[in-house]
């Protein structure tokens, strides 16, 4: 679902008024036009459902909210779809989302987590084959606790740049938060929604664009937004704990207990539980390990020996190929041994996912198993809901993976082109200038985009209040709600966080 720096992640959102309809629009026709004719389009549906066991009447509104530059020009196209229950009241708690890349849709949360309906497939590791593919109601949506509002930035779903508009004005990290805050602002006024309770989230980028776009809107301006709570669905905010570059010793240490609950999982390693072994594997990775490699070349003798039966103990690998890895096995390595003598691969968004390569030979696998098992499926429901559900017209493609991430702006702060991205100060900023601003951090054990380690560390850096956090995790991988059991649960987790404030 994406490489590198090429993270999961939500966004719909609606920043225009709930009840107005526009005529159909052709995009040819609008692309001809001048800038500053370019006319929104603006769909709205009622519609009805069980949702946390209530009947919730609602209304879903699909539109672009249109960005103008300083000189008044039309720039950017932004697609928001809202869900909002009626009749309509402004003291319910609004909930933004988005997803992450940097390109990717919110076809993911919307269509496999949180929107009215979703996508049906087998989520126990198994691909999900051919269409059609089933579309169903999703009583797991927040529509009985909160209103939804979904964001898709510029490349992204159906949202796009407009005449001339330069991308390096929209692609980066803070250029991106300022748009989407923008969004945020305007769908507030535009909804009469100001003095509602407010809770932001994303998934994996996404989860670093709520800090950003936080950050835009608590700390770095003068028309402050104050929220609730953030939602953290497997979360990267520190990018070097996966940075894996040579002499980064950081990385090694927090994809160990991923590796080891990935072990277990495939029979590899042995424990209680996933949680035991989870723990475990923490303590030794910060503990003995962190110190071992810290240590680097020095590290010889019994000392060496005793940590490399501790890693084979936890990886599943052999000490023999953990010594020709120096006893540092990058996650693509894992991938492609762990399961090398059952000539298979596991997957990267989620490792219990299995795929089988031209041959066994090679360092890393020929592809993720865990992205092609899924991606068919969930683009074939976003087209259907969004074009023939909810009446949108347009001929562009909707982007479920945009190809904006090579264009992305990764500097903040006036860090130079070599510094590598931390956007966790931003939270812990805006929790100690919030006492009532609360985090909630969801993660897959199986998630190697975003390992539950690496969340954990950036969170417990000096300057973040620790009480305000709550973490959960869910037995599958990056996007845990594709496993039924895991949807349930957090949805349960979500609509008590919001239930909290």
């Amino acid at each position: 679902m994406k490489s590198g720096l090429s993270l999961i992640a939500l966004a719909l959102a609606v920043a225009v008024p709930a009840i107005v309809h526009a005529e159909d629009q052709n995009d040819k026709a609008k692309a001809e036009k001048p800038a500053a004719d370019y006319e929104p389009q603006i769909r709205t549906t009622k519609l009805s459902g069980t949702f946390g066991g209530q009947r919730i009447n609602y209304a879903a509104t699909i539109g672009e909210t249109i960005i103008k530059n300083k000189d008044g020009v039309a720039e950017v196209a932004v697609v928001t779809t809202s869900y909002v229950k009626e009749p309509r009241d402004p003291g319910r708690p609004v909930t933004f989302l988005f997803n992450g890349g940097p390109g990717s849709g919110t076809v993911w949360l919307m269509m496999g987590a949180f929107g009215p309906k979703r996508v049906a497939i087998n989520g126990t590791g198994v691909d999900d084959g051919a269409p059609p593919y089933p579309i169903v109601d999703n009583p797991d949506a927040l529509m009985d606790v909160t209103d939804v509002v979904f964001i898709d930035p510029p490349g992204t779903g159906f949202s796009h740049l407009i005449g001339k508009a330069n991308p390096e004005d929209y692609y980066g990290v803070t250029q991106d938060a300022k748009l989407v805050a923008e969004v945020i602002r305007r769908w507030l006024a535009d909804n009469g929604r100001w003095n509602s309770p407010k809770h932001l989230g994303g998934e994996s980028y996404g989860t670093t664009r709520t800090a950003a776009v936080a950050h835009q809107l608590m700390n770095a301006t003068y028309n402050d937004v104050a929220f609730n709570g953030l939602i953290l669905i497997s979360t990267v905010l520190d990018f070097a704990a996966g940075a894996d570059t040579p002499g980064n010793e950081l990385s090694p240490v927090t994809n160990l207990p991923s590796m080891a609950v990935t072990a277990l999982y495939h029979g590899k390693a042995s424990a209680a539980s996933v949680e035991a072994f989870a723990e475990e594997a923490r303590q030794w990775a910060i503990g003995p390990y962190a110190t071992a490699l810290l240590k680097g070349q020095k590290l010889q003798g019994d000392e060496r020996a005793a940590i490399r039966r501790e890693l084979a103990r936890f990886t599943g690998l052999s000490e023999t190929y953990l010594e020709q890895a120096d006893l540092r096995v990058t996650p693509a390595r894992f991938y492609k041994e762990l399961l090398r003598d059952r000539g298979l691969t596991v997957g990267r968004l989620d490792s219990r996912y299995t795929g089988k390569d031209y041959d066994s030979a090679g360092e890393t696998p020929d592809n993720d198993p865990s992205f092609y098992g899924i991606d068919a499926s969930y683009t074939a429901a976003i087209n259907s809901w969004l074009r023939d559900g909810l009446g949108f017209k347009t001929t562009r493609e909707y982007q479920s993976i945009g190809r904006i991430g090579g264009q992305w702006d990764w500097r903040i702060g006036g860090r130079d082109d070599n510094a590598y991205l931390n956007v966790t100060p931003y939270i812990g900023q805006a929790m100690r200038e919030n006492s009532g601003l609360r985090v909630l951090v969801a993660q897959g054990w199986y998630d190697f985009a975003t390992p539950f380690f690496a969340a954990e560390y950036a969170l417990s850096r000096t300057g973040i209040p620790q009480d305000r956090i709550t973490y959960t995790y869910y037995g599958a991988g990056h996007m845990m709600y594709i496993r039924d059991e895991d949807r349930r649960k957090l949805s349960e987790d979500v609509r008590a966080f919001i239930r909290a404030r």
